[in-house]
């Protein structure tokens, strides 16, 4: 497969599907561009309209900042370009809902023209959340005439580099929160078939309407709910039988498959079923960066029996201490008590930490704790007892001891699972 646009056809074919990584963590990018080197498959990396925007988002970054990170790590690691993928996630008007409609849909417009520029070809046209002064719920009528003019902003930014046949565009109005949920969940209930049929007429017609007709023939995917999500200690399984009647709908569409968001945490046979009922793109990051956190949370304490207390990197600490001063990322997710909170910022599924790895105290503890743990070096037993999934590959030769490597190595543990699910996509 040499790109997205081959996705639905492909999946009809052999049953095949692709990981979305949704991640701006460096080390879980790396980890993603060695997975797909390794199963010669694509990679597609996914900014969201939270991390990433035109005035840098929540990492500092705009979407030529974060195509740049993606393709300096590929070019590392030796994976070919054209088998990379850039995609923006949940593109709208949601990081500005304060704003009157109108406003908030001209920065959306700049938003989807950046994200363009920057070579980003799948988009996420998710207009699903109500601005100022707008109607509660919003029509669906509503939500897709909004997608189709991001749409035409987006097939105007590509024509202007004589690119537009390259890019793809997934439409869907029941998409999880961006960021997760923000309560306990306590049921779930997939998309009405009803409802699956309605979003894709609505945008249809939409586009038509908005002159973007031509853009139509590349949407690729429509996001509804399989009924899988998680919150901060539970996760929600999928259920086929639950989702029987939505999954058949898809066979109404031949260009189009579902695309699933948060399936993060769902179990490897799990994601192989949603593939096998047209969930073909599955979406995953809080369940990467937690993984991400197990694994250096484990080289800490690893650390703590190696280096001398005034030399250890007190990375948890650090952690907690950041979290602590600017609770601006977790203080509306986590409720409870202090010592519930405390391990809710440690240990939740949701996995709000994620927020807090880029600043400069947490991003100097890591580097210290590579550092420390490089340097000592990590005996064997005590790796077993904290990576022992690690430990194996290293005993077999497959991994070294390199602090840096066992952490990435575990995020593809994630990863391996999802390429389990997946198929073969090759290039």
């Amino acid at each position: 497969m040499t790109s997205l646009h081959e996705l639905p056809s492909r999946h009809r074919d052999g049953g095949v599907g692709v990981t979305s990584v949704c991640s701006a963590h460096p080390l879980v990018i790396e980890a993603a561009a060695l997975e797909a080197l390794a199963g010669d498959g694509l990679l597609l990396v996914e900014a969201t309209s939270n991390q990433v925007d035109q005035y840098g988002g929540y990492t500092g970054m705009r979407p030529a900042d974060f195509a740049a990170l993606v393709h300096e790590i590929v070019d590392r690691v030796g994976l070919p370009r054209e088998r990379v993928v850039l995609g923006g996630d949940h593109l709208g008007p949601q990081r500005w809902r304060d704003l009157g409609p109108e406003e908030a849909m001209d920065r959306a417009d700049v938003l989807v023209t950046a994200y363009v520029r920057a070579g980003f070809t799948k988009i996420h046209l998710d207009c699903s959340e109500a601005c100022a002064g707008d109607p509660v719920p919003l029509p669906g009528t509503l939500v897709a005439e909004r997608a189709a003019r991001l749409a035409r902003a987006a097939e105007k930014a590509a024509v202007e580099l004589g690119r537009p046949a390259e890019l793809c565009y997934v439409i869907g109005t029941e998409v999880p929160v961006p960021g997760g949920a923000r309560e306990t969940i306590e049921s779930l209930t997939p998309t009405t078939p009803d409802a699956a049929r309605a979003t894709v007429a609505e945008h249809r017609a939409a586009f038509a309407e908005a002159g973007v007709a031509d853009a139509w023939q590349r949407v690729i995917a429509l996001v509804v709910q399989p009924g899988v999500e998680f919150d901060h200690v539970r996760v929600f399984d999928y259920a086929p039988e639950a989702a029987r009647n939505l999954s058949a709908v898809v066979t109404e569409y031949p260009g189009l498959v579902f695309e699933a968001h948060s399936t993060d945490y769902q179990t490897r046979d799990a994601l192989a079923r949603l593939v096998r009922d047209h969930w073909a793109v599955l979406k995953v990051g809080p369940g990467l960066t937690f993984a991400l956190r197990e694994a250096l949370f484990a080289l800490a304490a690893i650390e703590d029996e190696l280096v001398p207390e005034g030399d250890r990197s007190r990375l948890v600490d650090e952690l907690e201490a950041a979290m602590l001063a600017d609770p601006v990322w977790w203080a509306g997710y986590y409720d409870g008590d202090p010592g519930e909170q405390r391990l809710a910022r440690r240990y939740s599924y949701s996995d709000r930490s994620r927020y807090y790895w880029p600043q400069p105290a947490v991003a100097a503890a890591v580097d210290r704790l590579f550092h420390n743990l490089d340097t000592a070096g990590i005996p064997l037993p005590m790796l077993s007892q904290h990576l022992p999934d690690q430990y194996r590959r290293v005993r077999t030769g497959e991994l070294s001891t390199s602090a840096r490597a066992l952490v990435i190595d575990h995020v593809r543990d994630v990863l391996r699972d999802y390429a389990y699910a997946c198929g073969k996509v090759t290039a």
